[in-house]
Protein backbone atom coordinates (compact mmCIF):
# COMPACT_ATOMS: atom_id res chain seq x y z
CA UNK A 1 0.00 0.00 0.00
CA UNK A 2 1.10 3.70 -0.75
CA UNK A 3 1.41 6.18 1.12
CA UNK A 4 0.39 8.66 -0.95
CA UNK A 5 -2.70 9.41 -3.59
CA UNK A 6 -0.08 8.74 -6.87
CA UNK A 7 0.20 4.22 -6.73
CA UNK A 8 3.73 3.15 -7.53
CA UNK A 9 4.29 1.80 -10.73
CA UNK A 10 4.68 -2.32 -9.85
CA UNK A 11 7.01 -2.68 -13.01
CA UNK A 12 9.71 0.07 -11.58
CA UNK A 13 9.16 -0.23 -7.94
CA UNK A 14 9.64 -3.34 -6.00
CA UNK A 15 6.93 -3.44 -2.88
CA UNK A 16 4.57 -5.70 -1.50
CA UNK A 17 3.09 -5.55 1.88
CA UNK A 18 5.16 -7.60 3.40
CA UNK A 19 8.31 -6.62 1.55
CA UNK A 20 9.85 -3.69 0.21
CA UNK A 21 12.60 -2.26 -0.86
CA UNK A 22 14.60 0.06 1.46
CA UNK A 23 14.94 3.15 -0.86
CA UNK A 24 10.91 3.30 -0.83
CA UNK A 25 10.88 3.47 2.85
CA UNK A 26 8.51 6.29 3.80
CA UNK A 27 6.19 5.96 0.12
CA UNK A 28 5.30 2.71 0.94
CA UNK A 29 3.78 0.65 4.07
CA UNK A 30 5.45 -3.18 4.55
CA UNK A 31 6.26 -5.03 7.10
CA UNK A 32 10.06 -5.55 6.16
CA UNK A 33 12.25 -3.61 4.08
CA UNK A 34 15.27 -4.58 2.24
CA UNK A 35 17.93 -4.06 0.01
CA UNK A 36 18.91 -6.00 -2.80
CA UNK A 37 21.59 -8.06 -3.54
CA UNK A 38 23.71 -7.59 -6.92
CA UNK A 39 23.81 -10.58 -9.39
CA UNK A 40 23.71 -11.07 -13.03
CA UNK A 41 22.04 -13.77 -15.74
CA UNK A 42 23.35 -16.52 -16.52
CA UNK A 43 21.88 -18.23 -18.74
CA UNK A 44 21.49 -16.33 -22.72
CA UNK A 45 17.95 -15.25 -22.20
CA UNK A 46 15.06 -15.23 -19.36
CA UNK A 47 11.58 -14.05 -19.26
CA UNK A 48 10.80 -11.55 -16.62
CA UNK A 49 7.33 -12.14 -14.98
CA UNK A 50 4.69 -9.81 -12.91
CA UNK A 51 4.61 -13.02 -10.49
CA UNK A 52 5.83 -16.06 -9.71
CA UNK A 53 4.51 -18.45 -12.14
CA UNK A 54 5.84 -19.87 -15.83
CA UNK A 55 2.18 -19.62 -17.24
CA UNK A 56 2.01 -16.01 -16.93
CA UNK A 57 3.03 -13.64 -19.81
CA UNK A 58 6.67 -11.67 -19.50
CA UNK A 59 7.05 -7.99 -19.52
CA UNK A 60 10.16 -8.19 -20.54
CA UNK A 61 13.48 -10.39 -20.84
CA UNK A 62 17.03 -9.90 -19.47
CA UNK A 63 20.18 -11.02 -21.28
CA UNK A 64 23.22 -13.01 -20.41
CA UNK A 65 25.30 -10.91 -18.40
CA UNK A 66 22.92 -7.93 -17.70
CA UNK A 67 23.34 -7.42 -14.15
CA UNK A 68 20.48 -6.82 -11.78
CA UNK A 69 19.76 -6.93 -7.86
CA UNK A 70 17.92 -9.55 -5.79
CA UNK A 71 14.92 -8.70 -3.03
CA UNK A 72 13.62 -12.00 -2.38
CA UNK A 73 14.72 -16.16 -3.09
CA UNK A 74 11.45 -18.09 -2.30
CA UNK A 75 10.20 -21.65 -3.66
CA UNK A 76 12.68 -21.16 -6.74
CA UNK A 77 11.96 -17.76 -8.05
CA UNK A 78 14.04 -14.56 -7.35
CA UNK A 79 12.26 -11.09 -7.12
CA UNK A 80 14.82 -8.50 -8.88
CA UNK A 81 14.72 -5.44 -10.18
CA UNK A 82 16.83 -4.61 -13.63
CA UNK A 83 19.73 -2.32 -13.34
CA UNK A 84 19.32 -1.31 -16.74
CA UNK A 85 15.77 -0.14 -16.76
CA UNK A 86 14.53 -0.61 -13.63
CA UNK A 87 12.33 -3.27 -14.46
CA UNK A 88 11.30 -5.47 -11.69
CA UNK A 89 9.15 -8.98 -11.97
CA UNK A 90 10.59 -12.92 -11.06
CA UNK A 91 12.74 -14.93 -12.39
CA UNK A 92 13.98 -18.65 -11.84
CA UNK A 93 16.47 -18.94 -9.10
CA UNK A 94 18.57 -21.01 -11.65
CA UNK A 95 18.68 -17.95 -14.14
CA UNK A 96 21.26 -15.55 -11.74
CA UNK A 97 24.50 -15.75 -10.30
CA UNK A 98 27.51 -13.88 -8.57
CA UNK A 99 28.35 -11.00 -10.87
CA UNK A 100 31.70 -11.23 -13.33
CA UNK A 101 32.37 -8.00 -15.22
CA UNK A 102 31.62 -8.99 -18.64
CA UNK A 103 34.80 -7.65 -21.11
CA UNK A 104 32.37 -7.71 -24.42
CA UNK A 105 28.63 -6.86 -25.66
CA UNK A 106 27.13 -9.36 -28.37
CA UNK A 107 26.91 -6.57 -31.68
CA UNK A 108 25.43 -9.20 -34.31
CA UNK A 109 21.48 -9.54 -33.70
CA UNK A 110 22.26 -13.55 -33.29
CA UNK A 111 25.58 -15.70 -32.72
CA UNK A 112 26.51 -18.46 -31.49
CA UNK A 113 28.47 -19.53 -28.41
CA UNK A 114 30.71 -22.74 -29.35
CA UNK A 115 32.22 -25.13 -27.16
CA UNK A 116 35.75 -24.23 -28.49
CA UNK A 117 37.47 -22.13 -31.73
CA UNK A 118 35.65 -24.15 -34.28
CA UNK A 119 32.47 -23.05 -36.30
CA UNK A 120 31.41 -26.66 -37.18
CA UNK A 121 31.38 -27.97 -33.74
CA UNK A 122 27.77 -28.06 -32.64
CA UNK A 123 27.08 -24.57 -30.59
CA UNK A 124 26.18 -25.06 -26.87
CA UNK A 125 24.16 -21.71 -26.74
CA UNK A 126 22.47 -19.07 -28.90
CA UNK A 127 23.12 -15.30 -27.87
CA UNK A 128 21.26 -12.57 -28.62
CA UNK A 129 22.58 -8.63 -29.65
CA UNK A 130 23.10 -7.13 -26.34
CA UNK A 131 24.27 -9.96 -24.19
CA UNK A 132 27.19 -9.29 -22.22
CA UNK A 133 29.76 -11.96 -22.14
CA UNK A 134 33.59 -12.01 -20.13
CA UNK A 135 36.17 -13.04 -22.42
CA UNK A 136 39.77 -14.63 -21.14
CA UNK A 137 41.65 -14.98 -24.14
CA UNK A 138 41.08 -15.24 -28.08
CA UNK A 139 42.36 -17.64 -30.62
CA UNK A 140 42.17 -18.05 -34.84
CA UNK A 141 41.18 -21.53 -37.08
CA UNK A 142 41.23 -21.57 -40.33
CA UNK A 143 41.12 -17.66 -40.45
CA UNK A 144 38.47 -17.41 -38.24
CA UNK A 145 39.23 -15.14 -35.36
CA UNK A 146 37.36 -16.48 -32.07
CA UNK A 147 36.90 -14.78 -28.04
CA UNK A 148 37.17 -17.03 -25.85
CA UNK A 149 35.78 -17.40 -22.32
CA UNK A 150 37.55 -19.06 -19.42
CA UNK A 151 35.71 -22.10 -19.97
CA UNK A 152 37.40 -22.16 -23.85
CA UNK A 153 34.19 -21.55 -25.37
CA UNK A 154 34.10 -19.36 -28.37
CA UNK A 155 31.91 -16.63 -29.71
CA UNK A 156 33.18 -15.21 -33.53
CA UNK A 157 35.18 -11.85 -32.51
CA UNK A 158 33.60 -9.71 -35.12
CA UNK A 159 30.10 -10.05 -33.36
CA UNK A 160 31.57 -8.83 -30.56
CA UNK A 161 32.41 -5.26 -29.44
CA UNK A 162 34.68 -4.15 -25.78
CA UNK A 163 31.70 -3.31 -23.34
CA UNK A 164 32.47 0.48 -23.16
CA UNK A 165 32.23 0.65 -26.98
CA UNK A 166 28.93 1.09 -29.52
CA UNK A 167 28.95 0.17 -32.72
CA UNK A 168 27.43 3.34 -34.38
CA UNK A 169 25.80 6.26 -33.22
CA UNK A 170 23.05 5.99 -35.48
CA UNK A 171 20.13 4.06 -33.50
CA UNK A 172 18.06 3.43 -36.48
CA UNK A 173 20.90 1.38 -38.83
CA UNK A 174 20.59 -1.05 -35.07
CA UNK A 175 16.54 -1.70 -35.65
CA UNK A 176 17.52 -2.27 -38.96
CA UNK A 177 19.41 -4.96 -38.28
CA UNK A 178 16.29 -6.40 -36.63
CA UNK A 179 14.13 -6.84 -40.50
CA UNK A 180 12.19 -9.68 -40.17
CA UNK A 181 13.10 -10.61 -36.48
CA UNK A 182 10.16 -12.35 -35.10
CA UNK A 183 7.10 -10.55 -32.92
CA UNK A 184 7.28 -11.54 -29.50
CA UNK A 185 4.99 -9.73 -27.00
CA UNK A 186 8.06 -8.49 -24.14
CA UNK A 187 10.61 -9.39 -26.29
CA UNK A 188 13.89 -7.79 -26.29
CA UNK A 189 16.48 -9.90 -28.80
CA UNK A 190 17.32 -11.05 -31.77
CA UNK A 191 14.64 -14.04 -31.32
CA UNK A 192 11.76 -12.56 -30.56
CA UNK A 193 10.99 -8.72 -30.37
CA UNK A 194 8.05 -6.26 -29.50
CA UNK A 195 7.65 -2.47 -30.98
CA UNK A 196 9.54 -1.15 -27.28
CA UNK A 197 11.74 -3.23 -26.76
CA UNK A 198 13.01 -2.64 -30.60
CA UNK A 199 13.45 1.16 -29.59
CA UNK A 200 14.97 0.12 -26.72
CA UNK A 201 17.39 -2.63 -27.52
CA UNK A 202 18.34 -0.32 -31.14
CA UNK A 203 19.25 3.12 -28.31
CA UNK A 204 21.03 0.88 -25.95
CA UNK A 205 23.51 -0.08 -28.52
CA UNK A 206 24.50 3.49 -29.08
CA UNK A 207 25.03 4.15 -25.67
CA UNK A 208 21.71 5.67 -24.37
CA UNK A 209 19.09 3.72 -21.64
CA UNK A 210 15.74 4.29 -22.00
CA UNK A 211 12.39 2.82 -20.70
CA UNK A 212 10.95 -0.21 -21.62
CA UNK A 213 7.31 0.08 -21.87
CA UNK A 214 5.59 2.48 -24.82
CA UNK A 215 4.36 4.40 -22.24
CA UNK A 216 7.18 4.93 -20.00
CA UNK A 217 8.74 5.95 -23.15
CA UNK A 218 6.56 7.94 -24.19
CA UNK A 219 6.62 10.03 -21.28
CA UNK A 220 10.88 10.06 -21.43
CA UNK A 221 12.66 9.85 -24.59
CA UNK A 222 12.86 13.28 -26.27
CA UNK A 223 10.75 16.12 -26.92
CA UNK A 224 7.18 16.45 -28.71
CA UNK A 225 7.23 17.48 -32.50
CA UNK A 226 4.76 18.07 -35.27
CA UNK A 227 3.73 15.48 -37.71
CA UNK A 228 4.66 17.21 -40.75
CA UNK A 229 8.17 17.46 -39.24
CA UNK A 230 9.26 13.52 -38.32
CA UNK A 231 11.79 12.12 -39.97
CA UNK A 232 14.89 9.92 -39.57
CA UNK A 233 15.44 8.48 -36.08
CA UNK A 234 12.26 10.05 -34.71
CA UNK A 235 9.40 8.42 -32.86
CA UNK A 236 5.51 7.75 -33.91
CA UNK A 237 3.37 6.53 -30.61
CA UNK A 238 -0.37 4.95 -30.76
CA UNK A 239 -1.70 3.73 -27.45
CA UNK A 240 0.35 0.54 -26.84
CA UNK A 241 2.27 0.86 -30.00
CA UNK A 242 5.57 2.45 -31.28
CA UNK A 243 7.58 2.66 -34.33
CA UNK A 244 10.69 3.96 -35.62
CA UNK A 245 10.61 6.46 -38.73
CA UNK A 246 13.50 5.24 -41.24
CA UNK A 247 13.05 8.62 -43.17
CA UNK A 248 10.43 11.21 -43.45
CA UNK A 249 7.89 8.77 -45.23
CA UNK A 250 8.69 5.03 -44.07
CA UNK A 251 8.01 3.46 -40.63
CA UNK A 252 10.04 0.62 -39.15
CA UNK A 253 8.31 -1.57 -35.96
CA UNK A 254 7.76 -5.12 -34.82
CA UNK A 255 3.84 -5.46 -34.83
CA UNK A 256 1.40 -8.07 -34.83
CA UNK A 257 -0.03 -7.60 -38.37
CA UNK A 258 3.25 -9.16 -40.10
CA UNK A 259 4.33 -10.73 -37.37
CA UNK A 260 7.87 -9.58 -37.48
CA UNK A 261 9.92 -6.06 -37.46
CA UNK A 262 9.04 -4.44 -40.90
CA UNK A 263 8.90 -1.55 -43.11
CA UNK A 264 5.58 0.31 -43.26
CA UNK A 265 4.54 3.67 -45.09
CA UNK A 266 3.47 5.78 -42.27
CA UNK A 267 0.25 7.01 -43.27
CA UNK A 268 -0.56 3.66 -44.48
CA UNK A 269 0.02 2.41 -41.06
CA UNK A 270 -1.59 5.05 -39.76
CA UNK A 271 -5.01 4.67 -41.27
CA UNK A 272 -4.45 0.57 -40.98
CA UNK A 273 -3.61 0.66 -36.91
CA UNK A 274 -6.11 3.58 -36.57
CA UNK A 275 -9.10 0.96 -35.93
CA UNK A 276 -7.59 -0.71 -33.19
CA UNK A 277 -5.53 1.87 -31.55
CA UNK A 278 -6.95 5.08 -33.04
CA UNK A 279 -4.87 7.56 -34.34
CA UNK A 280 -1.16 8.42 -33.05
CA UNK A 281 -0.98 9.82 -29.48
CA UNK A 282 2.02 12.08 -30.45
CA UNK A 283 5.21 12.38 -32.30
CA UNK A 284 9.01 12.69 -30.15
CA UNK A 285 12.78 13.16 -31.07
CA UNK A 286 15.28 11.58 -29.14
Amino acid sequence: MTLSNTPLDRRLHIFRADLADERLKGQVEATRFVSGTPAQVKVPVIGLRPKPDMTAGIDTELLLGETLHVFEKAEGWAWVQADADGYAGYVPETAIGEVVAATHRIIAPRTFLYPEAELRKPPVAALSMGSCVTFVDEAETRGTRYLLTAKGEGVIAAHCLAIDQQPTTDYVSIALRFLETPYLWGGRTGFGIDCSGLVQMAMAMTGKSVLRDTDMQFKSIGVPIDRQDVGRGDLVFWKGHVGIMEDEATLLHANGHTMNVSRENLEEAIQRIGWLYEMPTGYRRP
